[in-house]
């Protein structure tokens, strides 16, 4: 005998549900705007997901896995931490603007500028932020380590430098920064390279 069917697919539900909040906000997204967008009912969201809370963190957890792992996946690619900056920079000039499929700029980011979250979301928000940064950070520690980059280079700086340049075209594309005038602004960062002038 054949099982009841789930009266919605998970998947789907969480998909619609992470553009809803990747839109809105955690706190602009409403339940009645989450079960309309997820084609359920109240009690059915709450038993696929427990609390809105619970939702937004596998939300996001399913953003970073399908939209923001894809583009920063760029920088672990080409032969030097320079190209694999430059890749990560050109997959957000592409990524980052509205398209018809898309909301504009990083979900991960735009959390940053709106909410007063719930602590259990600002600890998540929090830590994949932080990730951007180590992966960064880690990049640009090899580039020293194999003399690509000085000795006396600013790991840090340099790292958090190149983080707020990916964060600031997020924000410059939710307000509307076209493919075109992001490309310039990472064209404009990696001309701040160490050595950059000299080549």
């Amino acid at each position: 005998m054949a099982g009841r069917p789930r009266e919605f697919d998970r998947e789907a539900a969480l998909e619609a549900a992470m553009f809803l909040f990747w839109r809105k906000g955690f706190e602009a997204a409403s339940m009645h705007d989450l079960c309309e967008a997820m084609g359920v009912r109240s009690p059915s969201l709450y038993a696929a997901f427990e609390s809105k809370e619970a939702l937004y963190l596998a939300a996001i957890e399913h953003y970073v896995l399908t939209h923001g792992q894809p583009v920063w996946d760029k920088l672990a690619e080409g032969a030097t931490a320079r190209e694999g900056v430059e890749n990560l920079l050109a997959a957000a000039t592409e990524t980052l603007p509205k398209s018809r499929m898309t909301p504009a700029g990083c979900m991960a980011v735009l959390a940053a500028v709106s909410d007063e979250w719930p602590a259990s979301i600002a600890r998540v928000i929090r830590k994949v932020r932080l990730e951007m940064l180590d992966n960064l950070r880690a990049r640009i520690e090899t580039a020293v380590a194999n003399r690509e980059l000085p000795a006396a280079t600013d790991i840090d700086a340099l790292s958090r430098f190149y983080l707020s340049v990916f964060q600031g075209m997020a924000i410059q594309a939710k307000d509307g920064a076209t493919t075109a005038e992001l490309g310039g602004t990472a064209k404009a960062a990696m001309a701040a390279w160490p050595g950059a002038a000299h080549k």
